[in-house]
């Protein structure tokens, strides 16, 4: 028989664990203990050493690979109500659980199942050691950050615990164990720096990441999908939110089915100075976002785009930002999910060249923009949804308002350069119906 491959990474506990029979050490009320592979004062150690309320009545806690379950009857003890799941039935679980005449609730469920299941959010996620068995490491920290209200525990081996602040500003790595080289276990698939775990959950959709532990072979941090709460005493006036739109296409509407949605936002800053990604707090439904990229515009207005947080549910969402040293401001909304609603008349005003303003005609030499108002567009619009003819000719849609005092909204369209010059019917589409026909000259 061939024997087993020497390890490169970690150290092979396989047969510990199975001398042991236990993986998790328990102190049962009557005095009783079990001595697992893991000594009782580590997993206390690891419980104190993050931000979990010693009061949890009231809190949803989900405790993903509970294994034999100490954190998830720590969590219970604590007043929570507790859902572990793992990829098998555990009977050293079970055993626990009839022998504590628990509460908890366990599921047997694979990792990748989770979205569908229908499990709701939770306040505390715990993800404890579970992440390097995982083929797809990033889209697992994206599940768990959707299954997350509050706070998820992460932990997991890592290459580096001891020496990561030596390469901390590194581009962080990741390795691949193919088959037996971390542990000479199979489904051990990836080792992490620290700077990578970090940079993996921020990627995830967390809004806020703190390091808590590096150490040994593993490290954890607290995972939160909110902001801080905003100074007490603000330093400055906060930024006023203009306007919001999908970049993947103008308007207001996104779908949580799509991997990558941001969200374009305009805003007006009540100071001159340099604002940077890291100084904005945007916020959708209660849930954070990091800016991805901020730049000022040559009219003065800021533009940043953010990610839209991982699952959100159907419908209408509001959305603020602040600075780090600000309250937040005005409110907008975007809409997840909504689906269109057939107007029952379209109307169009005011067609002109965007650049030159004379209307009803478009210069074609001046770039061949057009703008135009709108109005019996539903609120929740898309350029997916509209469609703008100039003759037979559609119009990629550049811009996409939100509705004015007057009823109408303002879309801005490019016309093609290989356009007819000449007269051509004007025409807006939504959803089957139809503005009339306007004439526009294309100089």
């Amino acid at each position: 028989m061939k024997s087993a491959p020497k390890a490169v990474r970690g150290m092979d506990f396989s047969q510990d664990l199975i001398a042991m029979g236990w993986y998790h050490s328990f102190e049962f009320p009557d005095g009783s203990v079990i001595d697992g592979y893991m000594p009782l004062s580590v997993q206390k150690e690891r419980y104190s050493r993050y931000p979990i309320p010693d009061d949890l009545s009231g809190k949803r806690i989900l405790d993903i690979g509970a294994w034999d379950g100490w954190f998830s009857f720590e969590a219970e003890r604590h007043g929570g109500q507790v859902l572990a799941i793992d990829y098998v039935e555990v009977p050293t679980f079970q055993q626990v659980h009839r022998r504590l005449r628990s509460k908890v609730d366990y599921s047997v469920l694979d990792f990748y199942e989770l979205p569908s299941a229908g499990l709701s959010k939770f306040d505390i996620v715990f993800f404890l050691g579970v992440l390097y068995h995982l083929r797809h490491p990033l889209l697992a920290l994206e599940i768990v950050c959707g299954l997350t209200n509050d706070v998820a525990v992460v932990e997991s081996f890592v290459i580096d615990a001891d020496t990561w602040k030596e390469h901390q500003d590194a581009i962080p790595t990741l390795e691949f164990y193919e088959t037996f080289e971390l542990g000479n276990q199979y489904d051990n698939w990836s080792g992490l720096t620290v700077a990578c775990l970090l940079a993996m959950c921020r990627a995830a959709g967390f809004a806020r990441v703190e390091l808590m532990f590096a150490g040994g072979t593993y490290a954890g941090a607290a995972c939160y999908r909110k902001w801080e709460p905003p100074p007490a005493q603000p330093a400055s006036p906060p930024p006023q939110l203009l306007s919001l739109s999908n970049s993947r296409t103008p308007g207001n509407c996104f779908s949580s089915r799509k991997s990558e949605e941001y969200i374009e936002c305009a805003f007006r800053a009540p100071h001159d100075h340099v604002i940077r990604a890291d100084d904005l707090r945007l916020e959708v439904s209660g849930f954070g976002t990091r800016a991805i990229h901020v730049q000022k515009r040559e009219d003065g207005r800021w533009a940043a785009s953010f990610r839209l947080p991982p699952a959100l549910d159907a419908g209408w969402h509001p959305v603020r930002l602040r600075f780090a040293d600000t309250e937040f401001g005005n409110e907008l909304r975007i809409a997840v999910d909504v689906p269109v609603q057939r107007p029952s008349q379209v109307a169009v005003k005011d067609i002109y060249d965007g650049r030159s303003w004379a209307r009803s005609e478009v210069r074609i030499a001046d770039g061949g923009f057009v703008s135009f108002w709108v109005s019996g567009l539903p609120e929740n619009r898309s350029a997916l949804d509209v469609r703008v003819l100039l003759g037979a000719i559609p119009l990629q849609i550049t811009w996409l308002g939100s509705d004015e005092k007057s009823g109408y909204c303002q879309i801005n369209a490019k016309v093609p350069p290989d356009i007819a010059k000449g007269t051509h019917d004007f025409q807006v589409r939504f959803a089957g119906v139809s503005s009339d026909p306007q004439a526009v000259q294309v100089l």
